[in-house]
């Protein structure tokens, strides 16, 4: 099988975690600074905290952001559920902005409209989570905008995206958001196994999300409620979790660091081959804007023929011939859990429309230019039948 995405493991990677399972540390030790210091680097940003997954950063951002009962998240229905339910795990409720269907991002026109609705019927969200789908960008510095007329807090979940840029800086910078989250999933640009990381500029936001991704635990005098009782002392000063990331984790996250523009370069041409070889075929690819420069996690085409049945055929096809055509997403609000909070089908037209078209063709670093033809004469022979 082609799958669409891999993760490339070197002896360098190996080596990495074996000199750790060698070392003190297992856990709590010096590598997952270090990590957090590169990617804070990388990204221009003050600081980033690492936790065990891309789910647990962006809870520990909501949380940072004090998102709680009675408010509001928005976030875009074209995306993995985390980027919705890390609101509701914070007892708030969900709502989404419909998508830009040429780019599958949060469409800044849909946003617009539905903040001046939700200004009149006072029902503002605190928080906005647009979603970088596929590695490229959102609108940021519009919907940064939109969110300062109206005090709205900003979360990029960026979990496609570590290496993006957006206006020639780096995605995750937050030059225009509160907080950036990445992933570090296998499938993703870069992997630590499992893993996620959160970057910001603000120093508070950095210490109660470090304090909070360890049980809301501080052993910082200053933190405490009396007089630190010795250097053993520690208090728990708000309810945590355990969202640690270990220092495995974090030995494979700076190892594959060192190959992630090597990483991006790779996934940009690959994307620009399936663009010239697919380009006459009633397919389109995602939108890419100018001020964009994308990751490319994910190769995502739209089928033109409004055809759902020409759609899930041509995926079944593919899976048949040995290559792993996948779909990202499946719209949030269509997902039974949230039908039962009271989503319907119509809610988000651009979204619907998209899932009935949107199909993900194989791209990874290691994909060869034979498996790429491979791909691509399939997919041409499907649809030329």
């Amino acid at each position: 099988m082609i799958p669409y995405g891999k993760q490339n493991i070197t002896e360098q990677d190996i080596s990495a975690v074996v000199d750790v399972l060698r070392s003190d540390w297992l856990t709590q030790g010096p590598k997952v600074p270090e990590f957090e210091t590169v990617i804070a680097n990388y990204c221009s940003a003050q600081y980033a905290c690492a936790t065990n997954s891309a789910t647990s950063a962006l809870h520990l951002a909501c949380l940072a952001l004090n998102v709680g009962k009675d408010d509001v998240v928005w976030t875009s229905p074209i995306s993995f559920v985390a980027s919705a339910n890390c609101a509701l795990y914070c007892g708030a409720q969900v709502d989404f902005v419909d998508i830009d269907i040429e780019t599958g991002n949060m469409s800044v026109e849909k946003l617009a409209t539905k903040l001046a609705q939700a200004k009149q019927s006072n029902t503002l969200p605190k928080v906005i989570i647009p979603v970088h789908l596929a590695g490229q960008s959102c609108d940021m510095k519009a919907i940064f905008a939109l969110a300062q007329q109206y005090q709205i807090k900003i979360i990029e979940d960026a979990s496609h995206a570590i290496g993006a840029k957006y206006q020639d800086k780096p995605v995750g910078c937050c030059q225009y958001s509160d907080i950036t989250v990445f992933s570090f999933h296998p499938v993703k640009i870069i992997t630590s196994a499992e893993g996620g990381m959160a970057t910001c500029n603000d120093a508070q936001l950095a210490k109660r999300m470090k304090r909070l991704r360890s049980h809301g635990i501080t052993n910082d005098p200053s933190e405490m409620t009396e007089p630190s009782h010795g250097p053993w002392y520690y208090q728990q000063v708000e309810l945590g979790f355990n969202y640690r990331m270990t220092e495995l984790q974090a030995a494979l996250g700076i190892s594959q660091f060192t190959r992630l523009e090597q990483f991006i370069t790779k996934r940009n041409k690959l994307a620009q081959s399936y663009i010239s070889a697919l380009m006459h075929l009633p397919l389109e690819h995602l939108k890419q804007s100018s001020d964009c420069y994308s990751s490319y996690h994910l190769f995502i085409v739209r089928l033109l023929p409004d055809d759902k049945h020409l759609h899930a055929k041509l995926i079944a096809t593919l899976r048949q011939q040995g290559i792993t055509s996948h779909l990202h997403y499946i719209p949030i609000h269509l997902q039974p859990y949230y039908q039962k909070l009271g989503f319907q089908v119509g809610d988000f037209p651009n979204a619907e429309k998209y899932y009935q078209q949107a199909m993900t063709i194989p791209l990874y670093p290691d994909l060869t230019r034979s498996e790429q033809q491979t791909v691509i004469e399939n997919i041409k022979s499907a649809l030329c039948d």
